[in-house]
């Protein structure tokens, strides 16, 4: 099929590109990296009247180091995430996510900005941004906002973005000494959505878990952080015992749903397995670098 007709503009600047959302939005959208909306307008799934593309705004494609955080414009690859020796030793776990998103014509084409916007389930940068206690810089013509990302992403596809407002820059706190992580995720295919997946951030002071965040994707209609499984852990420490019990704890705190690819019961059970992998993996990390 082919998209329903619409106004293609190409603005090179944030403000212009603002103004036109102001202009035209709700009706408008806006194409990064195109993976997602071109093919939802080919189904005549999503009939915009006006495209925004900008992909000509060099203002957002950057990373940057800022003492305590890095910044991330919305335009930047996910290949040039990948590939950032920046991102690799000061955020590692968002290097590590970034792997497993879909394959490498993908990652050269999309972008985190429009990954995260797009907001979908099963997507590794949400859980990824969530365990790393991200936050998103959005802005309108009239004002900037900072959203944590455990506020940002709202159910399937949905987040708290307005419909005038875009998606500027991602910040991420940078990980403290003794910090352990793994990403893992199940998938039909290797470059599939996941039908399951895991993040975990683990800093470790001797023996003593002193932070661990989990979140959970494509077993829910957005990314779950595993408060109960958490707790197990800092409560009853790294032991064997308490890993299992956590991994159990994570199986529970899901509502997964039943779809063509997978049962409920399924995805629960993946949960448990990934869960107790991950922090294993991010347990052995920590105490390498402790």
């Amino acid at each position: 099929m082919k998209p329903a007709p619409f106004n293609y503009i190409v603005p090179t600047s944030i403000d212009e590109a603002l103004a036109l959302l102001e202009e035209h939005a709700p009706d408008a959208r806006l194409l990064a990296g195109g993976q997602s909306l071109v093919p939802m307008m080919n189904f005549r799934l999503s009939r915009p009247s006006h495209l925004i593309d900008l992909n000509c705004i060099p203002d957002l494609a950057f990373i940057h180091d800022n003492k305590d955080h890095i910044s991330i414009g919305a335009m930047t690859r996910e290949r040039t995430i990948e590939e950032s020796s920046l991102v690799r030793s000061t955020i590692p776990l968002l290097s590590e996510a970034t792997q497993h998103i879909a394959h490498l014509p993908i990652r050269s084409r999309g972008t985190i900005g429009g990954s995260i916007s797009n907001a979908d389930p099963a997507a590794e940068y949400p859980a990824a941004l969530l365990t790393l206690d991200g936050e998103m810089l959005v802005r309108s013509k009239q004002e900037k906002r900072r959203i944590k990302a455990s506020d940002f992403f709202k159910g399937i596809m949905d987040t708290a973005i307005e419909p005038n407002e875009l998606l500027v820059e991602i910040i991420v706190p940078k990980v403290p000494p003794g910090t352990g992580f793994a990403f893992v995720e199940i998938s039909r295919r290797h470059g599939d959505y996941a039908l399951a997946g895991i993040a975990a951030q683990m800093t470790l002071s001797g023996k003593t878990v002193t932070n661990l965040r989990l979140a959970a994707c494509g077993v829910g209609p957005c990314p779950i952080r595993l408060n109960d499984a958490e707790k197990l852990i800092f409560d009853d420490g790294l032991t064997e015992k308490s890993i299992q019990l956590a991994a159990r704890a994570a199986a529970l705190e899901i509502d997964p749903e039943t779809d063509l690819h997978a049962t409920a019961d399924y995805r629960r059970r993946l949960t448990a397995v990934l869960t107790q992998q991950a922090l294993l993996k991010a347990k052995e990390r920590a105490q390498e670098i402790s």
